[in-house]
């Protein structure tokens, strides 16, 4: 398996790039696996539906016609870009790319899904990682804000010492007076 995995070149940018955030997940197109399996869309489509009672609602869905609508014009695709897309495509979650390796009994669709569900992975490390120096940060920005405070109150209280110190009415000494003659 090592050897297969080494003759797919496959850039993780390309990978990468065919993951969308749909639903508020994180996805791929049916169309876009199909390419990376070098299978036709209606192959995978007809393995998929084969097997149905695999891929439960958060492994697979269809994307709406509001979704698809709304994908196309936030990515601007054009007519020849529309090609397998006049139906509204299957959308595989991270579960649903591990699940189809069993669909696609191919050595290829082994090797592909091996590479994407350790993208998948590395993705959600670096978002972890980003959200604990996220938190870090606010942390620092909040320690920071408060000493800021602090230094403006002691540069008040210097303020008003200072003030206190050149408005300060020389008093008279009370107390025993001492003979210094004795």
């Amino acid at each position: 398996m090592k050897k297969k995995e080494e003759n797919l070149l496959i850039p993780d940018e390309i990978i990468t790039n065919k993951i969308y955030l749909i639903r508020n997940q994180k996805v791929m197109l049916d169309r876009d696996l199909a390419e990376l399996y070098q299978v036709e869309t209606k192959r995978l489509k007809e393995s998929v539906r084969r097997n149905i009672n695999r891929f439960p609602e958060d492994f697979m869905f269809e994307m709406t016609k509001n979704e698809l609508e709304n994908w196309r014009t936030q990515f601007a695709t054009s007519n020849s870009e529309k090609m397998g897309l006049r139906y509204a495509p299957m959308v595989f979650t991270e579960q649903g790319v591990a699940m189809l390796s069993s669909v696609l009994n191919s050595d290829r669709a082994i090797a592909v899904n091996i590479k994407i569900i350790r993208i998948f992975t590395k993705m959600r490390a670096l978002l972890s990682d980003n959200l604990s120096l996220r938190l870090e940060i606010e942390e620092i920005k909040k320690k920071v804000t408060n000493q800021s405070k602090n230094i403006e109150l002691v540069f008040s209280y210097l303020d008003e010492l200072i003030e206190k110190k050149e408005n300060k009415v020389e008093r008279t000494k009370i107390g025993y007076i001492k003979d210094e003659s004795k």
